[in-house]
């Protein structure tokens, strides 16, 4: 898989594009870039086209004006135009749900189907929230490549130790770690980077109602045990989306669906929705 980079009317944008067939548009969470892969895990490429780009503030896509989810989504459209693509199923995980939700509502003749994976769905957090304010320390733009650097210099050291750590802020449950697990997390961690974007998906938000405007087909995955993004977030979208069904599930990777053998039912779940 190669990362491209595309000029388009609204801005500059990376992104890779692999497989051929159904085109999927992944719009990745925190930390993440184009490079992201661990989701396409279940997509055959013989079927399916994976499109992957990087938000604004990640990878080499650069923050400029298009911090909001909804200029994101504005950048997004532009890819698609730029790739000839008239429509295709948003797939938005974790902090790109805000953007795929601005992109469902307002382009709704662009989307044939959503899926919203452990996914933010409305303000996620306020500078109360310890987790806001760690991540505005430890993923400051000045401060976020040494923190990863650490984080994975010790990750292959002590690496039941790091993915102990990690599990821990993505998970309510505790639970033995198997090594697959350990390895398939360290392949995720390894890609990821925090740049600019993570500190910019702190503050964002949507306007009041715009979920409201969706009328795609809608599947929300969500944990029971998402220590991330609580399931809150795919309760209000459950609500306040017409066409959508919830799945829950009590995984014990939380945030992570896709992470291990746990992974199978999700993904069952969303290829069945994919294709009914």
């Amino acid at each position: 898989m190669t990362n491209n980079r595309a000029v388009t009317e609204a801005g500059i944008i990376e992104y890779s594009d692999t497989g051929k067939g159904m085109p999927l548009l992944f719009i990745h969470g925190g930390h993440s870039n184009s490079k992201e892969t661990l989701f396409h895990k279940g997509f055959d490429k013989d079927t399916f086209r994976l499109i992957t780009p990087s938000r604004p503030g990640y990878g080499k896509t650069p923050l400029t004006e298009n911090g909001s989810a909804g200029k994101t989504a504005v950048l997004f459209i532009s890819l698609l135009d730029k790739l000839h693509l008239e429509k295709v199923i948003v797939i938005g995980i974790s902090a790109g749900g805000l953007t795929a939700i601005e992109i469902t509502a307002n382009y709704p003749e662009r989307v044939s189907k959503l899926i919203l994976i452990s996914a933010v769905t409305k303000k996620w957090l306020t500078n109360k929230d310890n987790t806001y304010k760690k991540g505005k320390i430890l993923f400051n733009p000045a401060l976020e490549k040494y923190t990863w650097w650490l984080y994975r210099s010790f990750f292959k050291v002590y690496p039941k130790m790091a993915a102990s750590l990690l599990a821990k802020e993505l998970s309510k449950k505790v639970f033995p770690l198997e090594k697959p697990e350990i390895e398939e997390l360290y392949n995720m961690v390894d890609k990821q980077r925090s740049k600019r974007g993570f500190v910019n998906d702190l503050n964002q938000d949507i306007p009041q109602g715009i979920i409201n405007k969706i009328t795609s087909p809608t599947l929300i995955l969500h944990s029971l045990n998402d220590n991330a993004v609580c399931i809150e977030h795919a309760k209000f979208a459950a609500n306040n989306i017409l066409r959508s069904l919830l799945k829950t599930y009590n995984n014990n990777w939380g945030h992570l669906l896709w992470l291990g053998q746990e992974g199978k039912e999700p993904i069952a779940d969303t290829l069945y929705f994919i294709n009914n």
